[in-house]
């Protein structure tokens, strides 16, 4: 029995097949330091892993959960939202959980997409929009995002994109990431504002996936604080990064009624709700203080400096004003492209770190690198780069 004709063009994710390799080149003893993934590497706070263990033991919450999520849960996240973004969200109409973010985006395209419907996709970008997409049947329109425009859209550019488009046409949905994967840059309220401004005047569905807004960042952002969202406007978020949670794959949707529940439509066909006492425990982790998030970030910053050092040390050009879990650094010149220098460093130094060409044909030049490592493996990494002759000795004057 041949596969269905929406598989045709899509591949196995990237890091599927590349953390293949890297296992088979462990088995021949090559000991690869992976700096690839962004799976945070510290548990999560002894609270919620206390609530864990305390609510499992527990004989009534091992039945099935509702669909739209335990209200303790809803209610949580809105308290969230509200304390942290100023936005706020009827717990029971405005917010729906999911199993991690990377779910809500395909069932956002499986219940707005049909076929020949536009979908803007950022390039460079997160590969499961393209992926989602594409298997909903999309018409995939890239819109490039470039260096020197801070990697923000060019609106000039989104709407002669989409200017054949004739009212009762094709609908229009755009996948945007703020903080954004993988080149780190922040969200301003000028761009939150552009954005609605843009839903507005062409009619576009815009999907904010906002997963790293704690990471290496004091001053987190919701696309929901921009005045006038109302039915354009659906935001991804996730425990996954900020709560070191990524394995728990516990995520929400934000949005209007009228979104969660057509979500919700499609949601309640492929699952039957989430294991309540995971529920119970990323409700307190959502509750826990500052002191929490300065903590996961001090972390971060210091892991930042060590790999800055070795990616100066590699020639390569970064903007220290990044966020979230990644340096996106642009290869030196002598390098074709970034699958070239992590190829090398992959095969001659036993180094891995990701080509930005995975993320699209504007990140071709640059290569992204995980801060979800010791400070010790780190290290490691950049003297097995020194050693592999990838970094020459400071001259001294």
């Amino acid at each position: 029995m041949n596969t269905a004709k929406r598989l045709e063009g899509i591949g196995e994710y990237y890091f599927s097949k590349k953390l293949r390799e890297i296992e088979e080149l462990n088995r021949e003893g090559k000991d690869v330091i992976s700096l690839g993934i962004g799976s945070p590497d510290h548990p999560p706070h002894p609270d919620v892993i206390r609530v864990l263990q305390e609510e499992s033991i527990k004989s009534g919450n091992h039945a099935y959960q509702g669909y739209k999520g335990s209200p303790v849960l809803r209610d949580a996240m809105a308290g969230w939202y509200k304390q942290w973004y100023g936005v706020n969200l009827n717990p029971d109409k405005e917010i729906l959980p999911l199993a991690g973010s990377k779910e809500g985006i395909m069932h956002i395209c499986m219940t707005y997409i049909n076929p020949g419907d536009i979908v803007l996709i950022p390039n460079p970008g997160y590969p499961t929009y393209q992926s989602a997409a594409k298997i909903a049947g999309a018409n995939l329109i890239s819109y490039e995002l470039k260096e020197e425009n801070n990697w923000f859209p060019d609106f000039n550019e989104l709407k002669n994109m989409i200017r054949t488009k004739q009212p009762g046409q094709e609908s229009v949905l755009m996948f945007v990431n703020y903080p954004h994967m993988p080149t780190g840059q922040l969200p301003d309220k000028d761009l939150f504002k552009q954005l609605i401004a843009f839903a507005k005047e062409n009619q576009v569905l815009i999907v904010h996936d906002n997963p790293y807004s704690f990471i290496l960042n004091e001053h987190p952002m919701s696309i929901l604080q921009t005045e006038g969202f109302d039915d354009h406007v659906i935001e991804l978020n996730s425990l996954s990064k900020s709560h070191n949670m990524a394995g728990w794959r516990v995520g929400m949707m934000v949005a209007r009624s009228r979104h969660i529940e057509n979500v919700l439509r499609f949601k309640s066909n492929m699952d039957s709700g989430m294991f309540l006492p995971v529920q119970l425990a990323a409700a307190r982790a959502l509750s826990l203080p500052a002191s929490w998030y300065e903590q996961v970030s001090k972390l971060y910053r210091k892991r930042k400096l060590l790999v800055e050092n070795m990616l100066e040390g590699l020639d390569c050009q970064f903007s220290k004003e990044q966020a979230g879990l990644f340096v996106w650094a642009r290869v030196p010149p002598q390098m074709s492209d970034g699958y070239t220098l992590s190829d090398l460093l992959l095969y001659k130094a036993n180094v891995f770190v990701t080509p930005g060409g995975i993320f699209g044909t504007a990140g071709k030049s640059y290569v992204r690198v995980s801060l979800c490592a010791t400070e010790q493996k780190i290290t490691e990494c950049f003297e097995r780069i020194k050693q592999a002759g990838f970094i020459k000795p400071k001259q001294h004057v």
